[in-house]
């Protein structure tokens, strides 16, 4: 013992005559395991009674906008032991990484051609793994002998078991949509499933999981309605909790430093590359008249785009109509897709936030890497991340009856007036066409050629829609009777996104018309006119209109609203009219519970408001600029109507055009009666982002071919 308390001296002695101290020891270092308990035993033996002192930061502000945000921190309304039953799932299905959930088309009745196409499906799964396995293992060893390219990546294939790659490999093979995707994109993917699965692992390996549960237990305390009253926000509780659990530096360090893009990237090349030249397929296993023959089930083509040469990968036709035919009953998808069942952990850091164990980073961009490292270095973070923890910690439900209903019309052909994507059944069949026929010409063989492609395109983005709605809607329908929260990250800009990626509130008017908040309030006094105005704003009509002639309006058509809510697929269907359909169905099954609530003043409500920025670029603009003309384009300076700005827009165009028309421009007199509001829309709200004119050129290109009256 005494030669041991000498070498311990003698280290701290060292210590001291470089500048460090103990503290420093605590505050900077990375422990894994039982490390950082070792180190304080050690200390003890020479200093008794010494305590790690790691100095805290607080955030300090003056904008009085937010004073009572950062007094006392809003709580949610259930109970801690909720929030941890909530926690124990969560962090489940985050050590599997993967999580399997019932598909909404499993209802519908088993065909015989089904069963035969999921039989197919199972015995090619089983064979492919097979194939793959022995194939990765055998790639292995030929790396560790022979010197080749991808020798640099043997590390990184020995992290984890044989069969988690191979089990990787096989999930990204279903989820491939027909279009394909770029090698680029598809081998990231790949690579970064390798690296969350390994980050879950070395944070399981360094026991980080049993302190992440400790500190989440108190940390719930924060956030659960009771009566205890805290002075911190979320991220300064973590950090003053992680500080009295003797974490040292941030539990972001319990995993390695993040792969950079180029080793994820090869990575990921690396197992395209061995499922492109491994899995095969029988091309008669639909068609016993084909010639016998095996062939990849993906394969590697190169198209252009600006100019450059993009590698693609596309599934085999026969695969995608396997995969298509036998309506699987189940989707695999990465944890990290899934809403939380618990608040998300807060935002403490650019690389300390969000899932409790799936690496997140703050920024999303294609250059991330370089963006992330230039945020980690940012002092003035706290406000963001303040930010992104309120939006975090917000709540959501399902709204089931609004999602039955839009399941019952997926599953019966789909509708597109009300943007339900139908199934491939009834798309267009692709002709079987002989261009060798001595009697069909040129012409006729390119007019032939055409509509087979037309009708190839039309089936794959049939296809690929109809795949984003079953995956919204089984997520929604996963989560129909739990409630959730969606962590949140940013882009470039700092403009703020929901990590999961299909189902959240900025979806489209189905996701939206699903979502509504966990935690209900009374309306009070003016909740259900505000009700009816959201109503009113979805239906897009009365846009020019001021509020109380909105109201008004809403009044005189509350027997269309109550018909909409309670016969919505049998009644007159005035819903169906709305620019926002399923929103507007939404409201109207709202509206409808409150009028006839005792008392709609104290109607609880969950049902979200939607407040939208008039261009908000332009908005910013005005008001950088002091600019009064275009604030009151934007609605900054009170009025009576409405403005819209892209109508003023359209105006200007329109007196342009029509000057030039009357100078013989052909151009212009071919667009009389064009120029609208949604023509320049698009381009009027991306020009303050920095749209090209070539990019402006093409939006209002876009517009005016989905005007049928338009000379094509």
């Amino acid at each position: 013992p005494d030669t041991v308390n000498i070498l311990i001296c003698r280290c701290l002695d060292q210590m001291k005559k470089e500048g460090l101290s103990v503290d420093d020891l605590f505050s900077q270092c990375v422990f894994h395991h039982d490390e950082k308990d070792m180190v304080l035993k050690a200390v003890h033996a020479v200093h008794p009674e010494y305590q790690p002192q790691i100095q805290q930061t607080t955030s300090q502000f003056s904008l009085p906008l937010v004073n009572d945000f950062y007094t006392q921190y809003p709580k949610l309304h259930l109970t801690q032991a909720e929030l941890l039953a909530g926690f124990k799932r969560q962090l489940s299905m985050e050590l599997a990484c993967t999580v399997t959930i019932n598909s909404v088309e499993a209802a519908k009745p088993l065909t015989e051609n089904m069963a035969k196409m999921r039989e197919h499906l199972n015995n090619l799964n089983n064979q492919w793994h097979k194939t793959l396995l022995k194939a990765f293992r055998e790639k292995k060893m030929i790396l560790v002998k022979t010197s080749t390219k991808y020798q640099s990546l043997y590390p990184y294939l020995c992290l984890l078991e044989d069969k988690d790659y191979v089990n990787m490999m096989i999930q990204s093979i279903s989820t491939l949509l027909p279009t394909g995707l770029t090698l680029t994109a598809y081998a990231s993917s790949l690579g970064t499933r390798v690296y969350t699965k390994y980050c879950v692992l070395r944070k399981q390996q360094n026991q980080m999981v049993q302190k992440l549960g400790n500190i989440y237990k108190r940390y719930a305390q924060l956030l659960a309605n009771n009566t205890q009253t805290y002075t911190t926000l979320p991220r300064e509780h973590w950090c003053q909790l992680e500080t009295e659990q003797n974490l040292g530096l941030r539990m972001e360090h319990g995993a390695e430093k993040g792969w950079p893009d180029v080793v994820t990237l090869k990575l990921g090349s690396y197992l395209v590359d061995l499922i492109v030249k491994n899995l095969k397929i029988r091309s008669d296993i639909l068609n016993p008249a084909e010639k016998q023959a095996l062939i990849p089930i993906l394969y590697h083509m190169y198209t252009f785009r600006n100019f450059q040469q993009i590698g693609f990968i596309k599934p085999h036709p026969i695969l995608t109509q396997i995969l298509s035919d036998a309506v699987e009953t189940t989707l695999t998808f990465d944890s990290y897709i899934m809403p939380m069942l618990c608040p998300p952990v807060p935002w403490t850091s650019a690389s300390c936030g969000a899932y409790l164990l799936t690496p997140t980073n703050l920024t999303r961009a294609v250059d991330g890497g370089k963006q992330q490292d230039e945020l980690e270095k940012c002092p003035n973070l706290d406000a963001v991340l303040d930010s992104l923890n309120t939006l975090g910690n917000c709540a959501w439900r399902i709204n089931k009856p609004v999602l039955d209903i839009i399941v019952s019309v997926f599953n019966d052909r789909g509708s597109d007036k009300l943007n339900i994507p139908p199934p491939l059944s009834e798309a267009p069949q692709i002709p079987n066409l002989s261009f060798q026929d001595p009697a069909n010409k040129a012409a006729e063989r390119n007019k032939m050629r055409d509509e087979a492609n037309n009708a190839r395109k039309k089936r794959n983005e049939m296809h690929s829609l109809r795949m984003e709605a079953l995956y919204k809607l089984s997520i929604a329908n996963c989560l129909r009777d739990e409630i959730f929260w969606l962590p949140h990250n940013m882009d470039f800009r700092g403009r703020t996104y929901p990590c999961p990626p299909y189902f959240n509130h900025l979806g489209g008017d189905m996701a939206r018309s699903i979502l509504v908040f966990a935690e209900g309030k009374p309306l009070g006094p003016k909740g259900l006119d505000w009700l009816k105005l959201h109503l009113i704003n979805l239906t897009g009509v009365k846009k020019k209109s001021s509020l109380q002639e909105r109201l008004e309006y809403a009044n005189t058509i509350m027997e269309d609203i109550l018909d909409s809510a309670d016969n919505p697929l049998d009644g007159r269907k005035w819903w169906m009219t709305a620019d926002e359909p399923w929103q507007a169905l939404a409201c109207c099954m709202e509206i409808a519970k409150a009028v006839r609530s005792p008392d709609p003043t104290q109607f609880i409500s969950g049902f979200p408001i939607h407040q939208d920025g008039s261009c908000n670029g332009l908005q910013h603009y005005a008001a950088l600029g002091r600019d009064v003309i275009g604030a009151t384009s934007v609605n900054l300076v009170p009025c009576d109507v409405p403005q819209d700005v892209y109508i003023g827009v359209a105006h200007q165009v329109e007196a342009l055009r029509a000057e030039d028309a009357q100078t013989g421009l052909k151009v212009a007199q071919v667009l009389e009666g064009f120029i609208s509001r949604k023509v320049v829309k698009q381009t009027v709200m991306t020009v303050v982002y920095g749209v090209t004119r070539y990019g402006g050129r093409l939006q209002i290109q876009k517009r005016l071919e989905e005007i049928d009256e338009f000379p094509k």
